[in-house]
């Protein structure tokens, strides 16, 4: 029985899972309703995230003030894909839902690099197939794609430019990388989300990877966004009204 747990253990820590960046624009006749509208929209949608606590993972974010195009993002993680549809179709039915549009949404999942294994820290990106997101104030988020010359390239050249990639990353213990990948479930290669409470440092790391030689095979690395982590109550009032 012991042995059998432990093989069913071993097999759940290595589940992979899906991903989703989910922003939404709000329309500006929300603002134009009753308190009591809104009020009423806020709670309902609240409550559709709460019904699928322990199914999915849910951190909600702001953009208000930041982008023109997006003023809410929920970062969703699971183990079961449908669900984000599911939950996605609730969400749109309350009285906010029917205001809101999605102008981006990112799907991905996790997966090991295969560039890590020098890695010294135990909990370092591209290690974990489990992310534990919103432990900091920001986050910084955008989809990746690499030149077709990259996957041209010996794994040994690739290697060698990503142990300085890696290197630099180190530089900047308060930023926090978490890349999920994206081949063939998503227009781009990877989404990679950066959280930290430093938005000066994320910049500075940055401008520090336009000088690595890596940079030279990015093809796509926008849009960009930043995010403010919030209690879903609060990135909800901030839709303003």
């Amino acid at each position: 029985m012991a042995k059998q747990q432990k093989e069913e253990s071993a097999t759940q820590d290595n589940r992979r899972q899906y991903v989703n960046f989910a922003f939404y624009k709000i329309d500006p006749a929300w603002r134009r309703l009753p308190e009591e509208d809104r009020h009423r929209g806020k709670c309902q949608f609240i409550d559709v995230v709460k019904s699928y606590e322990g199914e999915v993972i849910v951190n909600a974010y702001s953009l208000v003030g930041i982008r023109g195009d997006c003023d809410l993002m929920l970062w969703r993680i699971s183990y079961d894909l449908d669900k984000f549809q599911e939950m996605t179709a609730k969400l749109l039915a309350t009285d906010l839902g029917k205001y809101l549009t999605t102008p981006y949404s990112f799907l991905a999942m996790t997966k090991r690099s295969i560039y890590v294994d020098k890695h010294v820290h135990p909990d370092q990106e591209g290690t974990r197939l489990r992310l534990v997101p919103g432990q900091f104030k920001y986050l910084f988020v955008y989809p990746f794609v690499k030149t077709r010359a990259w996957y041209r390239l010996t794994p040994a050249a690739r290697q060698g430019m990503m142990d300085e990639h890696i290197e630099l990353g180190h530089r900047f213990p308060t930023v926090r990388l978490n890349t999920t990948y994206s081949f063939g479930l998503d227009d781009q290669e990877f989404v990679v989300a950066f959280e930290s409470d430093k938005p000066e440092h994320f910049l500075d790391l940055v401008m520090e990877l336009r000088h690595a030689e890596t940079s030279n095979y990015t093809q796509r690395d926008t849009p960009i966004f930043t995010c403010r982590h919030r209690e879903l109550v609060e990135a909800l009032d901030l839709l303003g009204g």
